[in-house]
């Protein structure tokens, strides 16, 4: 009987503790030909994703694959990544988390979706502590998320946020 990869639990683990503390949890990814990412955002042929309850739809991770639907410029995709290829599962907010070797070639199969679009994430750590003797990957910080404009500004109708300068308190009477 083979060995039971203890990945898939982990990445469990710590999603569930990033969403019980309040965190964005975010994973790093290996893009190869398994998984169905969105391209035009992966830099080095790797991608960070949040998959914070609010970002995501149908949010399934088993023992081969992590599976989601979310919305990238309005419009609903799936995101399929095999457990093998996540390099990292981590808090945005203070970098606490995971990293992992990526196996790749020994992936699942991809299902056949089209692939998705996805907007940039926010920086992700610098080195994470891994369950191996190997020494723990270095990700390079990526962009900082973008929030998507759906043209009604902010929930009350006023205007959003000035760019630029110092930030001012508005006296409401």
């Amino acid at each position: 009987m083979s060995e039971i990869s203890t990945k898939p639990y982990m990445l469990r683990a710590i999603y569930e503790w990033c969403t019980d503390s309040g965190y964005t949890p975010y994973l790093a990814v290996k893009v190869d030909s398994a998984t169905t990412v969105p391209m035009e955002y992966v830099k080095k042929g790797e991608i960070v994703l949040n998959i914070s309850y609010g970002a995501t739809s149908g949010l399934k991770m088993d023992n081969d694959s992590i599976r989601f639907h979310a919305r990238f410029g309005g419009v609903s995709r799936e995101i399929f990544i095999p457990v093998n290829n996540v390099m990292a599962i981590y808090a945005n907010e203070n970098g606490q988390g995971m990293a992992f070797e990526p196996l790749l070639g020994a992936s699942a199969p991809a299902p056949s979706a089209p692939t998705a679009v996805e907007e940039p994430a926010a920086p992700i750590l610098s080195s994470v502590p891994s369950p191996t003797a190997a020494p723990a990957p270095t990700l390079a910080p990526a962009p900082a998320p973008r929030p998507v404009d759906d043209g009604n500004g902010p929930e009350d109708g006023g205007d959003g946020p000035k760019k630029g300068g110092r930030p001012t308190l508005t006296r409401i009477k």
